[in-house]
């Protein structure tokens, strides 16, 4: 959705810009579709095993019908409304036999169309959800899943979109986001068009009470550190990292290096996305 721009009345509106909400019909969520969140403020067990997060607005978790399980039962789009715990817009669906429930919008969804899940070839109309095999190449798709039955799990994000590539023998060929090529079973289901909110990632937060009201707390760099806080720590001055590698706090390798390392599903990737290079700066 377009992204608005105020006049520069402070330093931080200057630099910021905001989401319209321009695609919102309702304000207030569905009750029975949301729990309580809990906040644990990046800790497990009591110890921070994710730095820079605590805070932040309180809001509910909207229970997103991942599965989309009722096949051949038309559902009709009631509202499309904000979720705080995503960038993406999220639609609520009345079905023909009186249920409820949440999915990710895509891009041209709007009030009123009727959209449906199955397992049979079907027409190919944005919000759909079809076998992959059962569905054109060169379409594109989200909310795909990894193994039958599983629910989504990969192109969630606001404004992604992966791409049919070629459905051979029991595996279909897709095309991430990222630009990896890998294979799943030509079973899983996928929702035909693109993730809603395309313009989500041009939003400038513009200072730090906007990101502490996400629950992000402020990030101090390792080189400002002591050598006893974290592994750049140390030095007079600005100073450079003084390591062959950059390094996490608890001295690991970071910026730029793999994460994934020998996992069973590595052998459906055909080509690996794209890594960006760690080109020299501070942690």
């Amino acid at each position: 959705m377009p992204v608005r721009r105020y006049k520069p009345t402070t330093a931080g509106r200057r630099i910021s810009s905001v989401d319209t909400f321009e695609d919102i019909t309702r304000s207030k969520p569905e009750r029975s579709l949301t729990i309580k969140r809990k906040k644990f403020s990046g800790r497990t067990n009591g110890k921070i095993t994710v730095r820079h997060r605590g805070g932040g607005e309180d809001r509910r978790i909207r229970l997103i019908d991942f599965k989309r399980d009722k096949f051949e039962i038309i559902a009709k789009v009631a509202t499309i409304e904000y979720d705080p715990n995503r960038g993406a817009r999220i639609a609520l669906l009345h079905y023909s036999d009186g249920e409820k429930r949440y999915m990710i919008a895509a891009i041209g969804m709007k009030v009123g169309d009727q959209i449906v899940c199955s397992k049979q070839k079907g027409e190919i109309h944005t919000g759909n959800r079809f076998q992959l095999q059962h569905i054109p190449v060169g379409i594109e798709v989200f909310d795909i899943e990894l193994r039958p039955g599983k629910g989504a799990q990969m192109v969630r994000g606001a404004g992604t979109l992966a791409q049919l590539m070629a459905v051979e023998g029991a595996f279909a060929t897709i095309k991430l986001p990222s630009g990896e090529m890998r294979m799943v079973p030509k079973e899983c289901m996928a929702t035909v068009g693109q993730v809603s909110n395309p313009d989500r990632r041009l939003i400038r937060w513009g200072k730090a009470g906007r990101m502490r009201h996400r629950g992000i707390r402020p990030s101090v760099r390792g080189k400002a550190m002591n050598p006893v806080d974290h592994p750049h720590g140390g030095g007079e001055g600005k100073h450079p990292i003084g390591l062959k590698r950059p390094k996490t706090p608890s001295g690991k390798p970071a910026l730029g290096v793999k994460t994934r390392r020998k996992k069973a599903s590595d052998q459906w990737i055909i080509k690996r996305r794209k890594l960006g290079r760690f080109v020299g700066g501070a942690a």
